[in-house]
């Protein structure tokens, strides 16, 4: 899918944006697993850990956007967003990390690959969305987004903590990302494409949907505690 100037860089935003509000638990893996190794050796088994991770995930994703070209999986994988957009907007349990320290910068990097791996399939699925085709947009968005990730993850949660919209932010591009996959798919998109109002409705209804429903929801639970 070829894209303008203006739809790079907008998915190449989106795809920031995701990574920064997906990605905060995947750094403080990162740190957990290397906290009790020397300080010398703690920031080589992050910097190489994280390179791994990164390739982890660019191979992922490459094999996802590939997949997503495929009738019908692009409209499952934007229906598969739309429960993670949902969740980042609930409050979620102070359940500390179970992540052992590793005991050895092999250990560590091993730990770090593997965790990233497993934690990160919702960064992979939207990144891919919003993606739309374009491997170039991955590559520059993780090369941008995961050294602020890694580096500033105690800044970029203490933000996010102290200004909640971000996470709305983040929720609304997950389901602007939902809505476009879903508009792009091959089965449905002749419809779209006949039908131009109705790409931008089902933008409107998604994201709407998903966080003025969220926001609702969430401060029903909280008066909920409150009276309690």
């Amino acid at each position: 899918m070829e894209l303008t100037g203006a739809d790079f860089l907008s998915g190449l935003l989106a795809i920031i944006l995701l990574d920064l509000v997906l990605a905060g638990d995947n750094a403080i893996v990162i740190a957990l697993a290397a906290r009790n190794l020397p300080r010398d050796i703690q920031t080589r088994a992050i910097v190489w850990g994280t390179a791994g991770a990164v390739a982890v995930r660019l191979l992922l994703t490459g094999v996802v956007v590939f997949l997503l070209e495929l009738p019908g999986l692009m409209m499952a994988g934007g229906l598969l967003l739309l429960p993670i957009a949902w969740k980042l907007l609930q409050p979620q349990p102070n359940t500390p990390h179970e992540v052992a320290a590793a005991s050895s910068f092999w250990a560590a990097m091993r730990t770090i690959i593997v965790a990233d791996a497993l934690m990160g399939m919702d960064n992979v699925l939207a990144i891919a969305g919003a993606a739309k085709g374009q491997l170039l947009l991955v590559v520059l968005g993780l090369a941008i987004s995961v050294p602020l990730v890694v580096w500033g993850s105690t800044l970029l949660l203490r933000l996010i903590e102290r200004f909640p919209l971000i996470i709305y932010l983040g929720a609304g591009a997950i389901a602007w990302t939902s809505a476009r996959m879903i508009s792009h798919d091959q089965w449905v998109s002749p419809w779209f494409e006949a039908h131009a109002w109705a790409a931008y409705a089902l933008d409107v209804l998604l994201v709407t949907g998903v966080c003025l429903g969220g926001w609702l929801v969430r401060r029903m639970r909280e008066r909920r505690q409150t009276t309690a």
